[in-house]
């Protein structure tokens, strides 16, 4: 069985329209949320990137079932993760335990904006190491008093938290982040279905741990307008997360996407309105062994026809392949 799920891009839509988007999804029957935390979209022609953690404290309130799931928030450099570890508290509280802190490495794109410079992978992997344990310290309650080689944390405590932790998630790329998400995380999150991912988490500790995707797609009942679209927002998604990680301003995204064509997005992206390319699309994930993907409807004017569509057309197709 998949779980499937609904993304609230927060890259492509404002703020008010994405509580309505999520609130429609939890009516549409999706089985899980997912938001991105970004500073600034990955190219222009999105045009979006409201604060996440005030999306989700009004999707929230604006819903009751849908659970909630930051994909992902980087707590290395833009959030200290002793703040991180309060505003996850707090969301657990206010969704009722619906909430999962997944966390990641980050992009230079994002974390550039606080200044500092953009540390190499390895010390950023260390970072997360030590932001996840000041977060987990923090969760058990008490008074935290830390001084490692990155951060520094000063008799914190949160005095609001919720009688079960939030979930911690991991994204991974490579060998190195499923190292520490099988070491530290309670699931695993990745935007490829290579099984090759899955293996590495298992083999460090990860077996038996959720494991969530995320996959783009462009519904729209004219094909040709969806990969125009898809191509116009979405081109830089092949370039691969060693590429995604390092690149500073969405300038940078447009140029090392120049030579991208539309027909080189529309061989990943499934665009159009025959669900049996989205099914297919998914498969892949399913066969990996990934328990959950969220999917990614490309274009914030075009959620509510999607989310239309997804109760009527899509979620029964998928349900009928995937359990």
């Amino acid at each position: 069985m998949v779980r499937i799920g609904y993304t609230m891009m927060t890259e492509q839509a404002g703020p008010r329209e994405l509580v309505r988007h999520v609130v429609r999804a939890e009516e549409a029957g999706f089985d899980f949320s997912v938001t991105s935390d970004h500073y600034v979209p990955w190219l222009r022609t999105q045009g979006h990137s409201p604060y996440a953690w005030s999306v989700l404290g009004a999707a929230a309130q604006a819903t009751s079932r849908i659970p909630l799931m930051t994909y992902v928030t980087c707590p290395i450099l833009r959030y200290h993760p002793a703040v991180v570890a309060q505003k996850a508290a707090t969301l657990q509280l206010l969704s009722e335990g619906r909430f999962r802190l997944g966390l990641g490495a980050g992009e230079n794109l994002n974390e550039h904006v606080v200044g500092g410079g953009w540390p190499p992978v390895d010390v950023r992997h260390e970072m997360v190491r030590e932001a996840v344990e000041i977060i987990r310290a923090l969760f058990a309650g008490g008074h935290v008093t830390r001084h490692g080689r990155h951060y520094d944390v000063e008799s914190a405590r949160l005095w609001d938290l919720p009688g079960q932790a939030p979930p911690i998630g991991i994204a991974v790329s490579g060998e190195q982040s499923c190292r520490l998400a099988g070491q530290l995380a309670d699931l695993v999150i990745a935007t490829e279905p290579k099984p090759g991912l899955l293996e590495a988490f298992d083999r460090h500790g990860g077996a038996g741990k959720p494991r969530v995707g995320q996959l783009p797609v462009c519904h729209d009942p004219y094909r040709d307008a969806a990969v125009k679209r898809a191509h116009a927002q979405f081109r830089w998604f092949g370039l691969g997360w060693k590429v995604n990680a390092e690149l500073p301003h969405p300038d940078s995204f447009e140029q090392a996407t120049q030579f991208v064509t539309p027909d080189d997005v529309a061989a990943s992206v499934p665009c159009g309105d025959d669900p049996e390319a989205f099914v297919e699309a998914v498969r892949p994930y399913a066969e990996a062994g990934f328990d959950e993907v969220a999917l990614v409807q490309i274009g914030g004017e075009e959620q509510e026809p999607f989310l239309d569509w997804s109760e009527k057309t899509l979620l029964p197709a998928l349900r009928d392949a995937f359990g």
